[in-house]
C-alpha cells in the first residue's frame, strides 16, 4: 500500500512539473508577443498593411523577373554579366522532381502542407532567442516566409524583418496555392555560385536537367540553400555531403523513401560535372563578386570583424555575415548593377600566363581533374591600393567557378612574415639596418640546417640571409603579442590564440595567411607604413545609374614611416645578394622577400616596386614536400616574369630614402673593424660578373638552408 502512495506522489509531482513548464511557456509566449507587438503597435500595423498591398499587387511574373548586372574592367571592357538564368530555367511544379520537393520539406519545413504560412512553435524558439540575445539569432522561417524574404525583403535578421515575413507569408498563403508557393520557392532559392532555382543548379553542378538527377543528387542540391557559403560544393564538399545524408535520413524517417533507397543514396558518390563557360574570367569574376557583395554589406553598415574573443562570438559573427553576404550577392545577380573594378585584364593575363608556364611540367591531377601542384598570386597598384590582377590557380578550362586560392586559401607563410612582425617593428624600437645582432645557437629555438652560425652581423645581413635565430630573438624581445598586433591591424583573418608564441616569427601559424593578405601588408611597407584594405571595387551604380558606392581607400597607419622605409631599403638587398639574388628587375628598383616552409611544402615570393606589389604562393593543395621548391625558385621566377612584363615602358622610380640615425652613419666603419665584410664573403660565394638573372642553384640552396628550418611547436 505504501508503494502505491509513493507512485501517486511521484505522479502528482510529475504533473505539477508539467503544469509549471506550461505556465512558463505561456509567460514566454506573452513576453514574445509583447516584445513584437505590444510596444510597436503602429509599426506593426504599417507592416501588416504593406504586406497586404505587396502580395495583392503581385502576379506569377513577380517570381520570375530579374535584371542583369555588369562587371567592368579598368578600361571599361566587360569582365562578366551577372545574369540570373531563372527566367529561361524556370520549372513549373509538374516538372520539379517529387524527390526534390520532399527533400526540401523534410529539412526546411516539415509542416509546410499543414500550416498557414507560419510555424508558431519554430517562431517561438526564435522569439526566445531574440529575448535572450537582443536580436534574432536563429531561424523559425517556413518555406513561405523564406520565399517572402527572397522576393520581397532583405535577409537582415531583425524582429521587424521577421514580422514582415509573417505578414507576407499569411497573405501569400491566401493568394496562392501550396503548389504555387512551392513552385515559386524552388525557382527562387539560391544554390550558390550564381545558381538560382533547382534547374539552374542542376545544370550548373551536374550539367543535367533536374528530372535526370538521382535521389542522392537531388538531396545533395537541396543541402545547399540553407547556407550557400557553408555548403558550397566547390569549396566545402564534405559539408554538403554531410547535410545531404541528414536530408536522406529525414526522408527515411518521414516514410518518404524506403530503407533500400536510403542505403543506396547515402553511398552514391557525388561528382560535379560543370558545363563549360566560354570567355569566363574565373578568378577575376569570383573576386569581383566577393568584393562587390562586401561593398553592399558596407553600405548596409555591417561591421566587419577579424579577431574574436571567443568561439561563440566567432560563430555568431559568421552566421550574421553569411546571411547578409548571401542577401547582397543575390542583389548583385538580380539588381541590374553596374560594377566598375580596378582589374587590368592585360596584367591579369600576364600573371596567369606566368603561373601556367612556370608550372607546366607538373601534370598530375586529383580525382576532380584539378592539377595537384598549384599557385596563387595577387598584384596591387601601389598608387591606389586597389587590386589590379588576382589569380587563384592554374588555368585548366574547367567548367564553372573553381577555388580562388588567392583569397580563399590560407597557407603557412614561412619567412615572408618576418618583415611584417619582426623587423619593421624592430626598426620602430631604435634598431637600424646596421645594428649589430648575433647569429648563435638558441636553446629550444630554431637551428640552422648546416650547423653553422655567423656570429655578429647586421640586421640588414640577417634579413638578406633570412637568418632564423636573429628573427627569433628579436621577436621574443618584441613579444609575440606586439608582433602579431601589426597583423591584427591589417585584418589578417585566421589568427589563432595559439599563434602568440615565438614560432610564428618564422611563419609557424595555426591556420596561415592568404596571398591577398600578404600582398596588402607588403603594399603598406611601400606606402610608408599606411595600410589600405585590398579591394577591386572602384564604384557601383544601381539600375537607374545612381552612384550608390564609391571605393575610396581609407589609409591606416600601421608602421612608422621611417621604419617602413628602412625595411624597404633592406629588402632591396635581398634581391641583390640575399636569398632572392638574381630575381630583380632590370633598371627598375625593387624590394622583395622569399619564404619557404618546413619540408619545402610552401614557397613564397613577395616583392614590390614603386608601381606594384605582387605576392606569389606555390605548393600542393594538400600540403606535401616538394624537392626544389623554395621561395626563390618557382615563386620567385613567376614573380620576376610577371613583374618584368608589368613594368615594360615605365620610368624607373627609386624608393624614398629613410632618415639615418646619428649612430647608424658610424656603423659601417665599426662593421669593418669586426670583420663583417670578410664573414659575408666566406658565407656567400659571389656570382660571376656575367651571371644570368636567375639565381645560381648552389648559392640559393645555401642561402635557403637557414630559412626553412623551424623548431617544433613548443
Amino acid at each position: 500500500m505504501s508503494g502505491k502512495k509513493k507512485k501517486r506522489k511521484k505522479h502528482r509531482a510529475f504533473w505539477l512539473f508539467v503544469k509549471l513548464q506550461f505556465i512558463l511557456f505561456l509567460v514566454v509566449v506573452a513576453g514574445v508577443a509583447y516584445s513584437l507587438f505590444g510596444s510597436y503597435g503602429k509599426d506593426v500595423q504599417a507592416m501588416k498593411d504593406k504586406a497586404y498591398r505587396t502580395v495583392r499587387d503581385s502576379t506569377e511574373e513577380t517570381f520570375r523577373g530579374s535584371q542583369t548586372s555588369i562587371v567592368y574592367a579598368s578600361d571599361k571592357s566587360v569582365i562578366a554579366t551577372m545574369k540570373s538564368e531563372k527566367e529561361s530555367y524556370y520549372l513549373p511544379i509538374e516538372e520539379i522532381p517529387t524527390e526534390a520537393i520532399t527533400a526540401m520539406v523534410s529539412i526546411e519545413d516539415k509542416k509546410f502542407y499543414r500550416h498557414n504560412g507560419v510555424d508558431y512553435r519554430a517562431l517561438l524558439r526564435a522569439g526566445i532567442s531574440m529575448l535572450k540575445h537582443g536580436r534574432i539569432t536563429q531561424g523559425g522561417s517556413t518555406i513561405t516566409m523564406q520565399l517572402a524574404r527572397n522576393v520581397f525583403i532583405s535577409q537582415e535578421r531583425t524582429w521587424q524583418r521577421k514580422v514582415e515575413e509573417m505578414f507576407l507569408a499569411w497573405n501569400l498563403e491566401e493568394a496562392y496555392t501550396k503548389d504555387q508557393i512551392m513552385e515559386f520557392y524552388m525557382n527562387n532559392i539560391y544554390f550558390g555560385n550564381g545558381y538560382y532555382g533547382l534547374q539552374s543548379a542542376s545544370r550548373g553542378y551536374f550539367n543535367s536537367d533536374a528530372n535526370e538527377l538521382s535521389l542522392s543528387q537531388l538531396a545533395f542540391l537541396c543541402a545547399i540553400p540553407n547556407n550557400p557559403t557553408l555548403y558550397d560544393p566547390v569549396t566545402s564538399m564534405e559539408n554538403t555531403l554531410a547535410r545531404r545524408d541528414r536530408i536522406l535520413e529525414n526522408m527515411r524517417k518521414d516514410g518518404k523513401i524506403s530503407k533500400t533507397d536510403y542505403a543506396a543514396a547515402v553511398v552514391e558518390p557525388i561528382v560535379l560535372e560543370r558545363p563549360s563557360e566560354p570567355g569566363k574570367n574565373d578568378y577575376v569574376e569570383t573576386y569581383a563578386y566577393y568584393c562587390a557583395a562586401r561593398a553592399l554589406m558596407e553600405k548596409e553598415n555591417f561591421h566587419f570583424l577579424y579577431q574574436f574573443d571567443s568561439e561563440e562570438q566567432r560563430r555568431d559573427y559568421e552566421e550574421r555575415y553569411s546571411s547578409l553576404y548571401e542577401a547582397c550577392l543575390r542583389k548583385l545577380y538580380y539588381g541590374g548593377y553596374r560594377i566598375y573594378t580596378s582589374v587590368d585584364l592585360t596584367l591579369q593575363d600576364q600573371l596567369q600566363t606566368s603561373i601556367n608556364e612556370r608550372l607546366e611540367e607538373f601534370t598530375d591531377v586529383n580525382e576532380e581533374g584539378v592539377y595537384t601542384m598549384q599557385a596563387a598570386a595577387v598584384c596591387i597598384d601601389n598608387g591606389s591600393g586597389h587590386v589590379k590582377a588576382i589569380v587563384g590557380g592554374r588555368s585548366q578550362g574547367l567548367a564553372g567557378y573553381t577555388l580562388n586560392r588567392a583569397y580563399q586559401s590560407y597557407r603557412q607563410p614561412g619567412s615572408v612574415i618576418k618583415p611584417l612582425i619582426v623587423y619593421t617593428p624592430a626598426f620602430e624600437r631604435n634598431y637600424t639596418p646596421e645594428t649589430i645582432v648575433v647569429d648563435e645557437p638558441i636553446e629550444d629555438g630554431p637551428q640552422n640546417a648546416n650547423g653553422r652560425y655567423l656570429g655578429a652581423l647586421t640586421v640588414r645581413e640577417a634579413v638578406e640571409r633570412s637568418t632564423n635565430t636573429v628573427a627569433w630573438k628579436l621577436y621574443e624581445e618584441l613579444t609575440p603579442a606586439r608582433g602579431l598586433s601589426f597583423l591584427e591591424e591589417m585584418n589578417f583573418s585566421r589568427l589563432d590564440k595559439e599563434d602568440y608564441r615565438p614560432a610564428t616569427s618564422l611563419g609557424g601559424f595555426t591556420n596561415g595567411v592568404s596571398p591577398l593578405e600578404i600582398a596588402a601588408a607588403y603594399a603598406a611597407l611601400e606606402n610608408d607604413g599606411m595600410y589600405r584594405m585590398p579591394t577591386c571595387i572602384e564604384r557601383i551604380l544601381d539600375a537607374d545609374g545612381n552612384e550608390i558606392y564609391v571605393g575610396t581607400q581609407t589609409e591606416k597607419q600601421i608602421y612608422r614611416q621611417n621604419a617602413a622605409r628602412m625595411m624597404t631599403d633592406v629588402l632591396t638587398g635581398v634581391l641583390k645578394k640575399g636569398t632572392g639574388k638574381g630575381l630583380g628587375l632590370k633598371d627598375i628598383p625593387c624590394a622583395g622577400k622569399t619564404g619557404t616552409t618546413n619540408e619545402n611544402k610552401d614557397g613564397w615570393f613577395v616583392g614590390y616596386t614603386r608601381y606594384y606589389t605582387t605576392s606569389v604562393w606555390v605548393g600542393y593543395d594538400m600540403p606535401k614536400a616538394m624537392d626544389g621548391l623554395t621561395g626563390s625558385t618557382y615563386p620567385g621566377l613567376i614573380w620576376q616574369s610577371f613583374m618584368t612584363q608589368a613594368h615594360e615602358g615605365v620610368d624607373p622610380l627609386d624608393f624614398l630614402p629613410y632618415a639615418k640615425l646619428p649612430e647608424e652613419s658610424l656603423q659601417k666603419e665599426e662593421d669593418k673593424e669586426i670583420g663583417q665584410e670578410e664573414l659575408w664573403e666566406d658565407a656567400v660565394e659571389e656570382p660571376e660578373e656575367n651571371g644570368a638573372q636567375q639565381p645560381q642553384e648552389n648559392e640559393v640552396q645555401q642561402l635557403q638552408e637557414n630559412e626553412v628550418q623551424q623548431p617544433q611547436s613548443p
